[in-house]
């Protein structure tokens, strides 16, 4: 096969992944949220099983008008929803979905290259809060960078550990040296990092940048239309993302029960939307942190668990 075609082959892949993960996670948390809170629309629209209340609010999104303010800086305005989404599909190129070639872009610093990609999804909620010209949107835009700078400490350092522990950076190789004992070993390090990860996407409880109750919509708040279903997608294939990591670096990625590497991709599968599901759970189990309990949370629990579990982990390696 020319290398030209297998490139464009693997893109395809990472591209129909971008494009319906998030939505089927979406579908998902309609559902999970209809049975958990008695919900009757994403129930009941539609059909069998509220199955039409995606198609429904996609419909919605494409029909509405899409409004620049007057006032705002329209260029980076326009900008913000794309830089958004772009990171999230980068770091989907590195993911190994399966062993062998089941990844679009093998790297040896894989886990480098996610976590310095992910943390430009600060750079978006920063434009996007700044070109509104809407001072809510810029009180949502500085909690978010505020929120998004301080829990990116405790997601490298849970990062490292189980870097540290397999001896490299390679996201594959991680994989092949995950063993089930690391489920105890590294638990702390996979508590932090899945709690800092749900942090970074601004998922609930950890959803101050855009309390609609304090802020009416944050540094999304002037977005209408296309634009602004971008940014719920972006939250979306954020919830992929974190949940892909956590299962490869934490959970054994394609490694199951039964030693079939031709079922390896359905194992990431299932754990990849385990995870997603506990994000979803989170949503609808847990009432929104304030502001200083968010950021005590950071700082004072997370950091030191963090800390303390790279120097377990360096112990161990030096004593074996």
């Amino acid at each position: 096969m020319p290398l030209w075609w297998e490139l464009a082959l693997r893109v395809g892949g990472v591209l129909v992944a971008f494009l319906t993960l998030p939505l089927i996670v979406g579908q998902v948390e309609h559902k999970v949220m209809a049975h958990m809170q008695g919900r009757l629309g994403p129930m009941y629209a539609g059909g069998f099983h509220g199955w039409a209340q995606l198609i429904a609010d996609g419909v919605k999104f494409v029909q509405k008008e899409d409004i620049t303010p007057r006032e705002a800086d329209r260029s980076v305005f326009r900008l913000a929803p794309v830089v958004a989404l772009l990171p999230y599909l980068l770091v989907l190129l590195v993911i190994p979905l399966g062993p062998g070639d089941l990844v679009a872009q093998p790297l040896d610093i894989g886990l480098f290259f996610v976590l310095a990609v992910v943390g430009v999804g600060v750079v978006a909620v920063l434009m996007s809060a700044w070109a509104s010209a809407n001072k809510y949107a810029l009180l949502g835009g500085l909690r978010g960078a505020a929120q998004l700078l301080g829990y990116e400490l405790p997601l490298v350092l849970a990062a490292a550990s189980v870097a540290m522990a397999a001896g490299t950076l390679s996201l594959p190789g991680i994989v092949e040296a995950w063993q089930p004992w690391w489920l105890l070993w590294q638990a702390p390090a996979m508590m932090v990092f899945f709690v800092a990860g749900v942090a970074e996407i601004r998922r609930p409880p950890f959803d101050m940048p855009v309390a609609d109750s304090e802020l009416v919509f944050g540094y999304m708040t002037e977005y209408t239309g296309l634009r602004f279903a971008f940014f719920l997608l972006a939250e979306y294939v954020g919830i992929v993302v974190i949940a892909a990591l956590t299962t490869v670096l934490f959970l054994g990625g394609w490694q199951g029960p039964f030693a079939d590497a031709q079922l390896g991709w359905l194992w990431t599968l299932v754990k990849v939307f385990a995870v997603s599901f506990m994000i979803i759970w989170l949503r609808v189990s847990y009432p929104r942190l304030r502001e200083d309990q968010l950021q005590r949370l950071c700082w004072l629990v997370l950091v030191p668990v963090a800390l303390a579990q790279l120097v377990l982990t360096a112990a161990v390696r030096v004593a074996l």
